[in-house]
């Protein structure tokens, strides 16, 4: 081989290897409906995505849209369908697509969003898998935020004041109990939440501490009601196009799964306890909190129960065993609570 020949090889060789490592990088789009400031986005998938990108060495990277693609009940389907890579969604605003979420969206579960977030996940690495829900996609996680209270216009005293109230709620455990109170539940995603309140669509809201304040509520809402463990809670998933997973590397999925499942959702709720005391501690000397008493609390527990058996029944008709599924989590959630 001469000279000029051998330059002509090397010089192909270059390009492959440099074609090649063009190939290897993959850039994976994700849909977000929250705004970019949100902590959701901002202190969980920010840092979540660069971490993807640092274990892979930039083979794998994760684009997170400024503006969504779609409301947030088509998140499921946006990536599903590959118009997103990566979906994330409440659960509740899909109502009827998802059965089984409704097991982490219970009243009186924890008020440690860490606890509730793992315990979900593990619950549905460990059975709620079964019931198919996420088949077409890769499940990334599942977790919630922090315990769900009440906040209003008016005065609260008692849950049941909210008796005759307009209540903005956003998943279907939610709504069963605002209507068991006597409430009357208004649908909407939460960032139509100051649209609703201050346009008098909606009294009140059932929101975490941390959604409160970051969405300005602090300035119309008055008065709040805390339950221990939470009045109810909202889930929350995280879904990538199949498809699109399986185009990655072995090696490099290899990288990237340890930042997924129970890490992700330990994670996320981390990333809800931070939030929420932020959220609680901003309220303060402007949301009047009335905290539920134990007598108060046992009877909700007591009025709220045949709600609870009866969503617990709804994920046995997806042939889960809803009863085994349940003591799990409220087993796992305990186990939780007791490592930290």
């Amino acid at each position: 081989m001469n000279v000029k020949i051998k330059k002509i090889a090397s010089t192909a060789a270059a390009l492959a290897l440099f074609a090649g490592a063009v190939h290897a990088e993959t850039v994976l789009t994700m849909n977000s409906w929250l705004p970019p400031t949100h902590p959701q986005v901002s202190e969980l998938f920010v840092p979540w995505a660069a971490d993807i990108e640092r274990v892979t060495e930039g083979r794998v990277k994760i684009n997170i849209l400024p503006a969504p693609l779609g409301p947030p009940p088509a998140s499921f389907d946006i990536a599903k369908n590959g118009i997103a890579d990566i979906a994330y969604a409440v659960h509740g605003y899909s109502p009827g697509r998802f059965k089984t979420s409704v097991l982490a969206e219970m009243p009186f579960l924890s008020d440690d969003a860490v606890a509730t977030s793992v315990a979900f996940w593990r619950v549905q690495d460990a059975m709620l898998k079964d019931a198919g829900e996420y088949d077409g996609v890769k499940l990334l996680t599942v977790f919630t935020h922090g315990p769900g209270e009440i906040f209003s216009r008016e005065p609260i005293e008692t849950a049941e004041d909210v008796t005759g109230q307009k209540i903005r709620i956003g998943s279907t455990v939610a709504h069963d109990i605002a209507s068991e109170l006597g409430a009357v539940p208004v649908e909407g995603p939460s960032s139509k939440a100051y649209e609703l309140l201050s346009q008098g669509v909606a009294d009140g809201i059932f929101f975490p501490f941390e959604t409160v304040t970051f969405f300005s509520l602090e300035d119309i809402l008055d008065y709040g009601y805390t339950v221990e463990g939470g009045l109810y809670n909202s889930a929350m998933y995280v879904v990538m196009n199949e498809a699109k997973w399986n185009s990655i590397a072995p090696e490099d999925q290899a990288l990237i799964e340890p930042l997924l499942g129970e890490a992700f959702a330990r994670r996320a709720g981390e990333m809800w306890n931070a939030a929420d005391a932020a959220g609680l501690a901003q309220m303060d000397g402007k949301i009047e909190i009335k905290a539920a008493t134990e007598e108060e609390v046992a009877a909700l527990q007591e009025r709220l129960a045949p709600i609870v058996a009866d969503r617990i029944e709804q994920v046995s008709a997806t042939g889960i065993d809803g009863q085994a599924a349940y003591d799990m989590l409220l087993a796992e959630i305990e186990k939780v609570e007791a490592e930290e």
